[in-house]
């Protein structure tokens, strides 16, 4: 879910990108346009990452729970049981790593596991 820390966060993220490029401008005076775009890409990044984490994490199917959540089977149809939680490592459009812990569910009749989508 959004939160206050959450927002905090991408404040705080925010502030610390906004800073670093104006010291990093400060110290390349002569820098090009495509330079200094490659430096405020790469500073946004790890922002953008989180960013993307939290939003991923944040919508109603991403913790999906009770017995009417449960997906079926992709394999053989059965109703698939939670099975706890695990991460998930996803590379983003940017080449940049997001983690995602999410509930994982598993087939009682033939063992398939799979992260719900969403």
């Amino acid at each position: 879910m959004w939160t206050t820390g959450l927002e905090e966060e991408w404040s705080r993220l925010t502030d610390e990108i906004l800073a670093g490029v104006q010291a990093w401008r400060t110290d390349h005076p002569r820098a090009t346009l495509y330079e200094i775009e490659a430096e405020v890409d790469a500073r946004m990044g790890a922002a953008r990452g989180r960013l993307l984490e939290a939003a991923a994490l944040a919508g109603p199917g991403a913790d999906p729970s009770g017995d009417e959540a449960r997906p079926l089977c992709p394999g053989c149809g059965e109703r698939m049981q939670w099975d706890g939680t695990r991460p998930r490592r996803l590379t983003t459009v940017h080449n940049r790593d997001v983690t995602l812990t999410r509930r994982h569910a598993r087939c009682p009749r033939c063992g398939t596991g799979l992260f719900p989508p969403g």
